[in-house]
């Protein structure tokens, strides 16, 4: 698939109504908003329909404007008995420019509030899987970029609702042909209802073939009928989905109160999961989570691999949950990071700035380079969507999410399987907690616990590494006010108890795990660090001589990762057929920042038979199956 994806060719009636010139027909007409009620949203009996489900999920086969979102979105909020979470998934082969997005909605002053959180999210639509968060995580936009049949046949979700919606038959007939119909059958449970504007002889045929009963209703004037149908076939429908492991939210231990750990319990107890977090620290963030500054960013691939993907959707839900969460400019900071590259090697795809990928990351312009005190000829990306955060911060704020009971100082020696349910027992073999699902956060130390239980062991390597960081002084020139990254990273004025603080690092020693480390092994990597920075950001070298060369408020954290033999995380169950109830989430390496949150969306996802936020490929690849 390629990254590059150009924008929707649009033009707008004198009436306000938005046209496709490259289709040759009207967004929604001059029904707007009501026939996104009345077509689509009651056509499917809602919000009637879901009244007391856990989760309602509807798939849409046209975005648009984002009408039918917006609306069905204001329905919910407007519902005391709304599901606690509502999946929208839409697909889109080309998506408008966002500020279209505010133009249409003016016709709905209404919508206008909604539509304004959705343009603010609406950035950087590369081919693909983008999960969009609303209402604190309750309402999820799942939006697909790209070939709706190919989309529809790659993905394995199960939806309740289809809002079958799209351009003019005749206009574009791909997006009703019997083959992007069958492969949207294949998400329906029986029971599954359809709404459509469109009456066409050929269209009602294909559904009909597909399993569908159809029936005409009464149309929104002037249109004479629509179409309404309910997903009931003959046969037993063949779906390739496994059942979720668990139906409604139940409780949870999470072993391990670092990044892996609290999003994790974050993310289940927004879905009405209790969750008792276990930890031997007696903070949160006592391992190696608890470094003093960290960054997210993406990373670069010139042929957009799978890691590159997903540390897109990594730094996105990132963004997305410390937006909500932390204080900017004393939590964290998205001011972007700027990325030294080799010469001649920007990283960047063919094409990529011609379309949304420069909404990422682009080629760093004379005035970055400058601020970064580097000369006009460096080579460097600017990473828009990127920063830094103080992870302590964020996890402590992540643990405070009601449903979330943390207790520190409980070392957990061993794992028990009961009736139903795992317990956690400690030293003396006394139970600490128990609880239907059991997740293992706990980095390197997973495989100790998983051993007894004659788990397979996960293939994790252990890399130690030290951040040196210290008091920032004061007036000091050269330390840019953005993070800089690319052989290290440094990241400077990040509030510190006192003051300012600059923080470079971190060193990289696999295979090694032994804490604390010696003062001969400090002082090694102080000075690796310190060679790194000469090399990254020479203009921070007067700011920093003194504190690396005569050790002048030199401070240092160490800590040990873990990696996966081919650097994706680990999500899923660890043996589902003989340790039902047992997952694990691990393996983030040194960029947990990045990798974290959506890590713990797909973990909750799994668990409960909901919408993937990225590609079903991508979770393949963080899969514990792949092992």
């Amino acid at each position: 698939m390629t990254p590059r994806t150009m924008p929707e060719s649009l033009s707008w009636l004198p009436d306000g109504t938005p046209f496709s010139t490259r289709f040759g027909d009207r967004y929604h007409g001059e029904q707007g908003l009501a026939q996104a009620r009345d077509v689509f949203l009651h056509g499917c009996g809602l919000p009637q329909a879901w009244a007391g489900a856990q989760q309602w999920r509807i798939l849409e086969t046209g975005f648009g404007f984002g009408l039918n979102f917006l609306a069905t979105w204001a329905a919910w909020r407007a519902d005391p008995g709304r599901p606690r979470l509502l999946h929208f998934v839409s697909l889109e082969a080309w998506p408008v420019p966002a500020d279209a997005l505010l133009r249409a909605a003016e016709r709905h002053p209404e919508l206008l509030p909604l539509a304004r959180e959705l343009h603010a999210q609406y950035w950087g639509l590369l081919p693909g899987v983008h999960r969009l968060w609303f209402e604190g995580g309750r309402v999820l936009l799942t939006l697909c970029v790209g070939d709706a049949q190919a989309l529809l046949r790659q993905q394995l979700w199960e939806v309740d609702s289809v809002y079958l919606d799209g351009f003019n038959p005749q206009c574009n007939p791909d997006i009703w042909s019997l083959e992007t119909l069958k492969a949207m059958a294949r998400h329906c449970r029986r029971g599954t209802r359809l709404a459509t504007w469109t009456v066409a002889r050929s269209v009602r045929d294909a559904l009909a073939q597909c399993g569908f009963a159809v029936d005409k209703v009464p149309g929104l004037p002037p249109k004479r009928d629509n179409l309404q149908a309910r997903f009931d076939p003959h046969w037993q429908p063949r779906t390739s989905r496994q059942a979720p492991e668990f139906a409604r939210p139940a409780r949870c231990l999470v072993l391990g109160a670092g990044l892996a750990g609290a999003t994790a319990a974050a993310s289940l107890a927004r879905r009405g999961w209790q969750v008792t977090v276990l930890d031997a620290g007696d903070t949160p963030a006592a391992g190696a989570s608890g470094l003093p500054a960290g960054l997210f960013a993406p990373h670069l691939s010139p042929d957009d691999n799978l890691f590159a993907r997903l540390s897109r959707a990594g730094v996105r839900a990132m963004l997305q949950q410390s937006q909500a969460l932390l204080q900017e400019g004393i939590d964290w900071s998205p001011a972007g990071v700027l990325e030294r590259r080799p010469a001649g090697q920007p990283g960047l795809p063919a094409g990529w700035h011609d379309g949304p990928g420069a909404d990422w990351s682009h080629t760093a312009d004379a005035g970055r380079l400058a601020d970064a005190g580097l000369p006009p000829d460096a080579s460097a990306c600017w990473h828009a969507r990127a920063g830094w955060v103080r992870p302590p911060r964020f996890i402590a704020r992540l643990l405070e999410q009601p449903g979330i009971a943390w207790r520190p100082r409980s070392a957990v020696a061993r794992l028990a399987r009961g009736a139903g349910t795992w317990q956690a027992l400690d030293g003396a073999g006394n139970p600490l907690a128990e609880a239907e699902l059991l997740l293992l956060a706990a980095g390197p130390a997973c495989n100790a616990l998983l051993a007894p239980l004659q788990a397979p062991p996960l293939p994790l390597q252990p890399v130690r590494g030290l951040m040196s960081w210290g008091p920032q002084p004061a007036q000091a020139q050269g330390l840019p006010p953005f993070a800089v990254n690319g052989g290290g990273a440094l990241a400077a004025h990040v509030p510190c108890d006192g003051g300012p603080a600059w923080h470079m690092g971190a060193t990289f020693e696999r295979d090694v795990d032994r804490l604390p480390m010696t003062a001969e092994e400090q002082a090694a990597a102080h000075a690796s660090n310190w060679r790194r920075l000469r090399a990254l950001v020479p203009a921070a070298v007067p700011a920093l001589r003194a504190a690396f060369e005569d050790g002048q408020g030199l401070r240092a954290w160490a800590g040990v990762r873990c990696t996966a033999h081919d650097r994706m995380p680990i999500v899923g169950p660890v043996a589902p057929a003989a340790l039902p109830g047992l997952w694990v989430s691990t393996a983030m390496g040194a960029r947990g920042l990045t990798r974290a949150v959506l890590c713990a969306e797909l973990l909750a996802a799994r668990l409960m038979g909901e919408p993937l936020p990225v590609e079903a490929r991508l979770a393949q690849a963080m899969g514990c199956e792949r092992l």
